[in-house]
């Protein structure tokens, strides 16, 4: 339909089987460049920005009239497993978890869902303390 509008925000996560730190520095920027170009080339998503940990991805992009987010993300997920294992990236073979999530996101709120991916290494970091700490107070009781 060449008369259609869409303009729909998705903010998609998804971690590595096992939620196993398979996604190492050495080649992390390299993944998600390579992520961010199969999804504006294969899928027709313009993607914002791409983030995450060693476990784990965030990205926010626009979603493609032509496919549904089931579709983008068994792609990206099935296709990046692939090119990981071709490439030798790690020394285990690279599984994804099953499944994703996917939350739309307002036009209003899109620069505070980028912060929020930007600075990914920084909020795990700060849980991270924050659940040491919490066991550490609890294991005083």
């Amino acid at each position: 339909m060449s008369h259609s509008l869409t303009k729909i925000w998705i903010h998609g996560v998804f971690s590595t089987k096992d939620h196993l730190p398979l996604i190492h520095e050495s080649f992390e920027k390299q993944a998600y460049s390579h992520i961010k170009e199969h999804l504006e080339k294969e899928l027709d998503c313009k993607v914002r920005v791409i983030n995450g940990t060693e476990n784990h991805i965030h990205i926010l992009f626009l979603l493609s009239s032509n496919y549904s987010v089931s579709e983008i993300f068994k792609s990206i997920k099935g296709e990046f497993s692939h090119w990981c294992n071709q490439m030798n990236f790690t020394e285990e073979k690279f599984v994804w978890q099953i499944g994703y999530g996917a939350f739309s996101v307002s036009e209003s709120q899109v620069n505070d869902v980028e912060k929020y991916i930007i600075n990914q290494k920084n909020i795990i970091r700060r849980l991270a303390i924050q659940k040491k700490l919490s066991y550490l107070l609890r294991d005083t009781d």
